[in-house]
């Protein structure tokens, strides 16, 4: 690979304005930069690799990526401990100059609690100040092509693009043919991210010690207590799921090495969720499960004993979602049942808490959580599924409108709320009007009408990092955008990995857009 020319070490006085820098040049010069990285980790050049992170995060390009990711995420309106947020592009600015390793001292993290699926608990949730999180996103940016190179190949959360899609996928590879393993290890993780080994982070992470440091002891302020931490890699922290990726990378290896080929094991990881197949329940019981236990105590995790049982397929078993099971020797994948009901639950819950709302309203909020749950269960066998979800929520609807207009006929509440469209009868339908004046009418959408897409899992050992696979990636994203070449989120830009050359001839490779 062809070296970098250096950024200039002062920022440009073109970038003084936030609205004016140049986005494309930045992401362009930290993705070759990373690209540097991960291969020379890939030849185990580790004191090249430290020299490149040092020039990655005192880079002006980086500060202002990790800063944009910063205040970009979800959770930038929430406030540290300090009570500051970055809203102003000055703010933003001045922002950038705090990103300085000398000097730098960590703040406590503000402890909240989120409920969990479970009724009755709730998740422990830290928030680290604006400026650790920007730290934190820019020391990320370092450390996430090695994640990247150590993840397993079936490893599938926090990874770029890969998704959840891809770890059922290859549960269906392992699982669908008539002599496929028969049983399965259901493993999850007993707090994973609260006791991760802080020891073993600091020795085996390859990343800037002293920052890392920082981040584990900080510490936390709970009801204005403080509370010091020695393990754990906090729930809130943007370097976190990288950390996660680094501390379970080597799982699929410790369980090969204990089993043969007859044994037909095989491993499916998402973040602290994991199956792993194999053709007796003896290989999972005395072998399997074992070398899984003595893996996750070296790093200082364990497996919840509540969660993690051995299943047989005919069974079948609940995982990320989905539940897998095997009818008359047909492997088949539909939505959970426990997630279907929860769905319907939150439907009820919506519906009911606006009795006195606008129907349009009501159209809107539905259609969010009608497209987001349609569109995760499309890539499966979910068609009976969609049909029994419909007719519950135009039930929930129908009692809906028939309560609001309680002297009234029902004639006269279905000509008000349901019309015919097309083909289709009683579509709940509200009419309003668009941005230019003009009356429309906004239909809730139905999740029968989702089309099934079978998805294409991704390639084990392809990595975004290397470039041999940038060819692989870029007809990926032109499938899934089909002619569209409207770009995604700025840091899922995996386009700009390609050669700055390419990019300056302006031309249109892949279905890409080049500038």
């Amino acid at each position: 690979m062809t070296a970098m020319v250096n950024p200039k070490a002062g920022a440009p006085s073109a970038w003084d304005n936030w609205n004016a820098i140049d986005w494309q040049t930045a992401v362009v010069h930290v993705r070759r930069l990373q690209m540097r990285i991960a291969k020379a980790y890939g030849e185990g050049k580790k004191g090249k690799v430290k020299s490149l992170q040092r020039l990655l995060t005192h880079s002006y390009y980086a500060k202002l990526l990790a800063i944009k990711r910063t205040v970009q995420n979800r959770g930038s309106k929430t406030p540290g401990i300090d009570g500051v947020i970055w809203k102003t592009s000055e703010q933003k600015i001045e922002a950038v100059k705090l990103l300085k390793r000398r000097g730098y001292k960590t703040q406590p993290l503000k402890r909240i609690y989120i409920p969990k699926k479970q009724k009755g608990k709730l998740r422990p949730l830290s928030i680290p100040s604006m400026v650790c999180r920007a730290q934190q996103a820019l020391h990320l940016l370092s450390l996430e092509p090695i994640a990247e190179m150590m993840a397993d190949k079936n490893a599938y959360g926090f990874r770029p693009l890969r998704s959840t899609a891809d770890a059922i996928s290859r549960c269906f590879d392992a699982l669908s043919r008539k002599d496929a393993a028969e049983y399965i290890l259901e493993g999850d993780i007993k707090s994973c991210f609260d006791s991760i080994s802080g020891t073993w982070l600091q020795e085996n992470v390859l990343m800037d010690k002293v920052m890392l440091k920082k981040w584990l002891t900080a510490g936390y302020i709970e009801k204005g207590r403080f509370y010091s931490t020695e393990n754990g890699a906090p729930q809130g922290g943007l370097c976190s799921p990288v950390l996660l990726i680094v501390t379970l990378s080597g799982l699929e290896a410790a369980v090969k090495a204990v089993s043969r080929r007859q044994d037909k094991v095989n491993v499916s990881i998402y973040c602290d969720d994991f199956i792993i197949t194999g053709a007796t329940k003896e290989v999972l019981e005395t072998k399997v499960k074992p070398a899984v236990e003595v893996f996750l105590q070296e790093r200082g995790l364990s497996l919840s004993q509540e969660k993690t049982k051995i299943t047989h397929i005919n069974e079948g078993f609940d995982f990320l979602g989905m539940n897998i099971r095997k009818y008359k020797g047909k492997c088949i994948i539909k939505p959970a049942k426990s997630n279907v009901k929860r769905f319907l639950t939150e439907i009820r819950e919506v519906i009911k808490s606006r009795a006195t709302a606008k129907t349009e309203e009501i159209i809107q909020r539905l259609n969010l959580k009608i497209r987001g749950w349609g569109n995760y269960y499309r890539h499966v066998c979910s068609k009976q599924t969609f049909s029994y979800v419909d007719a519950n929520i135009f039930s929930v609807l129908w009692r809906w409108s028939t309560r609001r207009h309680p002297n009234k006929g029902r004639k006269w509440v279905r000509n008000k709320y349901f019309l015919r469209h097309q083909q289709r009868n009683w579509v709940f339908s509200a009419k309003t009007k668009d941005k230019k004046g003009n009356p429309v009418y906004l239909r809730l959408m139905e999740t029968s009408k989702i089309p099934i897409q079978r998805h294409v899992k991704m390639r084990a050992e392809a990595t975004p990092y290397n470039p041999t696979y940038h060819e692989y990636f870029g007809n990926r994203l032109v499938k899934r955008m089909g002619n569209k070449l409207k770009r995604p989120k700025w840091y899922l830009l995996w386009e700009n990995l390609l050669k700055i050359e390419d990019r300056k001839a302006g031309s249109l490779n892949n279905g890409l857009i080049k500038a």
